[in-house]
């Protein structure tokens, strides 16, 4: 039967959600729970982006995939989603020859956990089945951001280096543009064919890929629909008949309801990143989202009414005592475990945890749900979401590679991109069976060695369209995409959505404060008059010409909606 698992859709931070989805992405099978263009192609300070017909012509023509149908297919940004099982036998080749020439490629990317050793089976199985001998320069995805500054700024950059959207800050962005070849030769328009399953990477995934005005990234492509999602134990909510929240008022008087800290409950884990959705406020995952052009008025997320008025909502759950203690400490300690021990109730996660919590607690407790609630307007009318980037990791290629070691990546990203339903996918997210996984009712489930060696790695060169797939919970597969395509038809695209841009340099870290002074805020260390005084502070210091810089950004390369 298919895998068990299978998902392409970031007090905690944006960062460490995105995190989650990286690892998710990465080892979606495993069941762990889970920013660059310029005008020209030499990147440079000034900053920039590509869209419109100049990238038309760099893009990969599109071909679409037909390995397999899914049940429920993407809408409104969905992923698509398989809840059936599907025969082992059943299975498709999608790459039937090898196109690797046996050629050594040094890759470094991110890992999240403890890396297993070079030549694992895993890792010498994977290298087998694409003809090309990959030697991974695994890091710590926790601290990755200073790993990569140091190797950008030497002259010893590996063949291929990771890169997921959170860490393009600083200068990153221009050292993308000097330092990583452009793959237009390779992949632009038809000659994307020769690498079948790189052209089946959904459009908008590539458009992101454009970095210096030349296609560098390989992507990873996610749903926009927002990530986020509010999960709740749904076996307390109907043994207690808690009604699920149709306005902030409504969220607040639930949590009133279920908190009683004698009794070790509380109602919630840290909510800001629903408040930022149920207010309305534009994205906050990456800058570009987060600035807006309406009513003719270009306006960044942290000037509008919505983002004081959800910080205020979030900010009284703290003050009345309904979130959890450990989350106004920071970072909560080990959340997972007192969530499934139901020492709170609703929890501000990313989706790809709901099937990640569910097959992790069930075995010990059979009665545990876990289910994911609908995002509202605060006032109780529909929500105005917006959209996340249709791609947010990517893999890039040294400039001075020869073309066989390009090729020979290539042909790494062609296996790891292979749709749900192929034997490459399998072997990407599942490894050997018997050695990695072995079959239960027909369903494959890693073993200790899966758990530890097919991790990160090979997913993290490229992937394929998001898909969600979980044919041991059928339920959650269905209720996951379902949840997105019914967010997604309240979801709006900004003005940057889908598009690389690089903020010109002397304002790159002019909002780096902002999210540590919402965490503050929320925890009554300090004040909204505070962060009233910082957006005034901010706008003195470069955001109004930051805004200019926007505007005409926008008004001479438009938007890629």
């Amino acid at each position: 039967m298919t895998p068990n698992a299978a998902s392409a859709s970031s007090g905690p931070s944006r960062r460490s959600f995105l995190a989650s989805t990286a690892v998710a992405t990465a080892a979606v099978a495993g069941g762990m729970p889970l920013l660059a263009a310029c005008g020209s192609s030499n990147g440079g300070s000034g900053g920039g982006t590509t869209s419109g017909k100049n990238a038309k012509k760099i893009l990969p023509a599109y071909l679409a995939s037909n390995v397999v149908t899914p049940d429920i297919p993407s809408k409104n940004g969905s992923a698509m989603g398989f809840t059936r099982e599907l025969a082992m036998a059943d299975l498709k080749t999608s790459v039937p020859k090898k196109l690797g020439k046996g050629g050594k490629v040094t890759i470094m990317s991110p890992f999240w956990g403890s890396p297993p050793k070079q030549n694992n089976p895993y890792y010498t199985s994977m290298n087998s089945l694409i003809g090309v001998d990959v030697q991974w320069q695994n890091q710590d995805g926790n601290t990755y951001d200073q790993k990569l500054g140091a190797v950008l700024a030497s002259s010893d950059v590996p063949d291929v280096v990771v890169i997921p959207g959170w860490n393009m800050g600083g200068k990153i962005p221009s050292a993308i543009t000097s330092k990583f070849a452009d793959l237009s030769p390779y992949l632009s328009g038809d000659k994307a064919k020769e690498y079948p399953n790189l052209a089946t990477i959904p459009t908008d995934a590539w458009q992101r890929s454009i970095f210096g005005g030349k296609l560098r990234g390989l992507p990873q492509p996610s749903p926009y629909v927002t990530g986020i999602i509010p999960l709740y134990r749904k076996d307390i909510f109907d043994k207690e008949g808690y009604d699920l929240p149709k306005s902030a008022d409504d969220f607040t008087a639930l949590c009133k309801e279920i908190t009683n800290a004698r009794a070790k409950r509380w109602a919630c884990g840290d909510m800001k990143w629903t408040a930022f959705e149920i207010f309305g406020v534009l994205s906050g995952s990456e800058k570009p989202l987060g600035w807006n052009l309406a009513d003719g008025k270009m306006t960044y997320r942290i000037e509008t009414p919505e983002y004081l008025e959800a910080l205020e909502w979030a900010r009284k759950l703290f003050a009345a005592g309904y979130v959890h203690p450990d989350f106004k400490a920071g970072q909560a300690t080990d959340p997972a475990s007192k969530f499934g021990s139901g020492e709170f109730l609703i929890w501000n996660n990313n989706i790809t945890n709901w099937w990640g919590q569910q097959s992790a607690q069930a075995a010990q407790n059979p009665d545990f749900k876990v289910w994911g609630m609908d995002l509202f307007g605060h006032d109780g009318g529909n929500p105005t979401l917006w959209a996340e980037q249709p791609a947010g990791i990517f893999a890039f290629i040294n400039k001075k590679a020869s073309e066989s070691v390009i090729r020979d990546v290539l042909a790494v990203a062609n296996v790891t991109a292979a749709p749900y339903g192929t034997k490459e996918w399998m072997m990407t997210n599942y490894g050997v069976e018997g050695t990695h996984y072995t079959l239960k009712n027909g369903v494959p489930v890693k073993n200790d060695k899966g758990n530890n060696e097919v991790l990160n790695a090979y997913v993290m060169v490229a992937s394929p369209a998001a898909t969600i797939a979980h044919p041991d919970y059928p339920d959650i597969t269905k209720a996951s995409v379902e949840w997105q395509q019914r967010m997604g038809a309240f979801t709006k695209k900004s003005s940057f959505w889908g598009l690389q841009i690089t903020e010109p340099a002397r304002y790159t870290n002019l909002s780096n404060d902002f999210e540590k002074l919402e965490d503050d805020v929320l925890r009554g260390h300090r004040k909204i008059s505070d962060m009233q005084q910082a957006v005034s502070d901010w706008k003195k210091q470069g955001g109004d010409k930051l805004r200019d810089w926007y505007k005409k950004l926008l008004d001479d390369n438009g938007s890629a909606n």
